[in-house]
This record gives C-alpha cells, sequence and structure tokens, in this order.
C-alpha cells in the first residue's frame, strides 16, 4: 500500500518509519527541507495514484484547517484524507463537509504513543465510516502495537468519535500525571524518605499504581534525581481543556481532571494574584502573618 502523510515532526516522523518497516511506500511531506520527501502538497498528491489516502499529522486549529482546504484543491473524487493530529472533534463534520463535497472521503484518528510509538506501535482511535476505515485498515495494522487489535484500535464512531475519544484519554492523562507529581512532591517533602526515586521505583511492579507514566518518572528521576535542570512551567495543548468543557456541557463531575488542568495554570504563575488575595483576606480577618515581598519584587521592598 502507497500512502501520503503530511506533517514529519515528533510524531509524523516516527510514523513515517514505523509504516516503511511493516512494508507500506509513505510519501511524506514537511515544509522543513531536511526531513521531506516532495516539495508540496500538490506534488504529494502528484506522487500517488488513486484512489489516494492522505494522512495528515500537523498541529491542530489554522494548521489543519489550511492543510486539508489545500488537499481538498490538490485530491479528486474517491481519494481519502486522515487527519491523525489533535483536532478538536467538533472541527471533524467540518472537514468531512469540505472535503465530501469533492467526493474525497474524511474521517478522524486520535493516536496516542508519543515518541516511543515507533518502536512500541500507536494506540489509534478512530471515526468514520465503515467503507472508509476499511480501506485504510493496512495502516492500522502496521501503527496498532503487536497482538489482539482490540488492544490497540478501536472504531469509535462516525466522524468526530475518534478524536472525541482521544480527547478524553488525554483528560485521563493529565489526571494521572497530577497525581503521581503531587505523590513525587510529598515523598520529596517527608525527611523520613531517603530514596524518592527507589520509591517510585519500587511501586513499578506489582503494585497497583503501576503504570508507564510511572515507569517514565522513574526514568525522568533517574537523569536528574532533582529534577534540577527544568522548571515546574507547564503547559496544556488543549485536549484537557476540552475535557472540562464537555464534562461541563454533560453534567459529568470531572475534578480530578479539571484539577488537574488547573494546577498546569497555576505551574505558570512565578507569584499568583489569586493566592495573594487569599494570604491578604487571612490578614484581614484573622490576623495571619503575611509574607512580604522581596526588594526586587516590590519597589517599596515592603
Amino acid at each position: 500500500m502507497k500512502i501520503g502523510l503530511v506533517g514529519l515532526g515528533k510524531m509524523g516522523f516516527n510514523m513515517r518509519e514505523r509504516l516503511r518497516a511493516h512494508g507500506l511506500e509513505v510519501i511524506g511531506y514537511d515544509p522543513r527541507p531536511e526531513v521531506t520527501d516532495v516539495g508540496s502538497l500538490a506534488e504529494l498528491a502528484a506522487s500517488l495514484e488513486g484512489p489516494r489516502v492522505v494522512w495528515v499529522m500537523v498541529p491542530a486549529g489554522e494548521i489543519t484547517q489550511s492543510t486539508i482546504a489545500e488537499l481538498a484543491d490538490a485530491l479528486e473524487g474517491g481519494d481519502l484524507v486522515i487527519d491523525g493530529g489533535n483536532s478538536r472533534y467538533t472541527d471533524d463534520a467540518v472537514h468531512a463537509e469540505l472535503l465530501g463535497a469533492r467526493g474525497i472521503g474524511f474521517f478522524d484518528c486520535g493516536v496516542s504513543g508519543g515518541i516511543w510509538g515507533r518502536e512500541n506501535g500507536y494506540g489509534l482511535m478512530v471515526g468514520g465510516s465503515e467503507p472508509d476505515v476499511a480501506k485504510a485498515m493496512p495502516i492500522f495494522d502496521a501503527l496498532r502495537p503487536d497482538g489482539d487489535a482490540a488492544d490497540g484500535f478501536v472504531h469509535a464512531g462516525p466522524v468526530g468519535a475518534g478524536h472525541y475519544a482521544k480527547m478524553v484519554h488525554n483528560g485521563i492523562e493529565y489526571g494521572l500525571m497530577q497525581a503521581y507529581a503531587e505523590g513525587y512532591e510529598l515523598l520529596e517533602a517527608e525527611s523520613l524518605i531517603a530514596d524518592v526515586p527507589g520509591v517510585l521505583r519500587a511501586w513499578s511492579k506489582g503494585t497497583v499504581v503501576r503504570s508507564w507514566l510511572l515507569d517514565l518518572l522513574v526514568d525522568a528521576l533517574e537523569e536528574d534525581p532533582e529534577l534540577a535542570q527544568i522548571t515546574g512551567y507547564t503547559e496544556d495543548s488543549g485536549e484537557g481543556r476540552w475535557t472540562v468543557e464537555e464534562a461541563i456541557k454533560h453534567a459529568v463531575p470531572a475534578p480530578v481532571i479539571s484539577a488537574a488542568l488547573f494546577a498546569r495554570f497555576a505551574s505558570r504563575q512565578d507569584d499568583s494574584p489569586a493566592m495573594k488575595a487569599v494570604s491578604a483576606l487571612r490578614n484581614q480577618f484573622g490576623g495571619h502573618a503575611v509574607k512580604s515581598a522581596s526588594p526586587k519584587n516590590s519597589a517599596s521592598g515592603s
């Protein structure tokens, strides 16, 4: 099978290599000349025989939208476009309509596996029609982990279902990472614990909290035991916010995911205005001590 792959970043590059290792012919396009196989999306389309299959693996939002619009002009009826990025599920219907007007098929695929997917395989969550998904099964079989297909691939429903499933997946990921991070900080705070990395590693086999995320935290601490080489500033890529918004829409309580998202917001504040207000209130109603700002943070130094 021969396919086009748009976007050769950390995920897309490794996906191209895994697909090729499984016998698929992949023509990749990326604006960076050092990694691309062709010079443009039009050239990519011309290098594929119809009916073409093109997998889009670019950042969600405007870049995905412009890429799909350009593909709508470059491809022909009977071709198929797969959005494997982290697009918001509500964008999928728009893309399906745009391409469908040209007779081009479309479906979405949530992809999990990060930079380790090339070696371990990717978790795949697909939203689309049965005929379109069937056309792409050789791609999914190459990308997913070895073993039972159901352990790494699901046709979750119609267009939009794949990205919705991936959104919830990433929301859960936020909560899991935050729980491990809080446990790590609590261990660090207790003088009785002489070997924090060792404690976490001892949880990695046999315990009920073992997981790949825990293994990755252990690896990170082996490389940098005090995590001194990084700051706590943590971005969010959108899926956590969308998950919380969906929880509100459906009146589904999601306190853990919500708290994990807000913790990321807090990580970006050097000196939280909200917590300053809390400190001031405690001082006002109870006379509780407040910590004065340092001279470098206050013109008066008091």
